[in-house]
């Protein structure tokens, strides 16, 4: 860690401590200063108060991720703060924080409704879909219609013949899947938590159990990011997709997938007037 990033670091470390209020940590006595002291944000962190005391003052050297969690939770520090104090003390943001989502707020539903010709999907680290829009109803799946614990990419993916009909080239976004899935499942540290899924798809699906069992990973970048669906109402259709990070929850990403014409377009526009 260079001279400016080690200052950088314990300017910040030094501005959080302060903020914060002894008597609902239970400290007391008089202070000079506002905030903990030094050594009250080491003893919560359970590390060295020497340590910690030179971290502030620029000469502690690169701490591990795990000292850093440790000082997250000691200085009660934000989802955003928590990255930034990662990327000053070792150059790359923390670990995903995974976590159990219903849906999602206004804002993010209004931004998929006003995706009117564009499928549009919000899904976890673990492929379930969270919120949709009106056009990924009649394009992809009318996950309103499947129960919440339902509403899995791979599990329908795999499992329903109706949606591995629509896909043209159905073996290639299958290993696409799998393999993505893969590396944000690991990326999040959730290989543990999604044991019984990929127990029940390998059993289900000896297609899933294959292609598991090649261990490939893949992202989503690079490619043509083409989706071809032969779909039942609109006939063959063909969209390119991005992913997006959705603003300060990491463990989402939205996938967008827009018309590459403008009568594909009308057509998805048609059928969701009609929806």
């Amino acid at each position: 860690m260079s001279v400016t990033a080690a200052q950088t670091l314990g300017d910040f470390l030094r501005s959080r401590r302060t903020r914060l209020d002894p008597a609902s940590f239970g400290f007391a006595g008089r202070r000079r200063t506002p905030g903990l002291r030094r050594e009250e944000v080491a003893q919560r962190a359970n590390i060295s108060s020497t340590w910690y005391t030179w971290l502030e003052q620029g000469r502690g050297g690169a701490p591990s991720a795990e000292v850093l969690e440790r000082i997250c939770a000691a200085l009660m520090l934000t989802d955003i703060e928590r990255e930034h104090l990662f990327m000053l003390g070792l150059g790359r943001p923390p670990e995903v924080r995974y976590r159990s989502v219903d849906g999602v707020n206004p804002r993010l539903q209004r931004v998929l409704d006003s995706l009117d010709a564009s499928p549009s999907i919000i899904k976890t680290a673990t492929w379930d879909v969270v919120a949709w829009n009106r056009a990924a109803a009649v394009v992809l799946t009318d996950y309103s219609m499947l129960p919440a614990g339902q509403r899995n990419i791979l599990r329908f993916l795999f499992s329903d013949p109706a949606v591995r009909a629509k896909q043209r080239e159905w073996e290639s976004v299958a290993r696409f899947v799998v393999g993505a899935f893969r590396a944000d499942v690991a990326r999040a540290g959730l290989a543990s938590e999604v044991g019984d899924l990929v127990d029940d798809l390998c059993r289900a699906s000896p297609d899933f159990d294959r292609m598991w069992r090649d261990n490939q990973v893949l992202g989503h970048s690079g490619g043509e990011n083409v989706k071809r669906l032969l779909h039942p109402r609109l006939g063959p259709v063909e969209l390119e997709y991005s992913l997006f990070a959705v603003d300060g929850r990491p463990d989402l990403g939205m996938i967008v997938y827009t018309p590459l014409d403008a009568q594909t377009a009308e057509r998805i526009r048609a059928a969701v007037a009609q929806y």
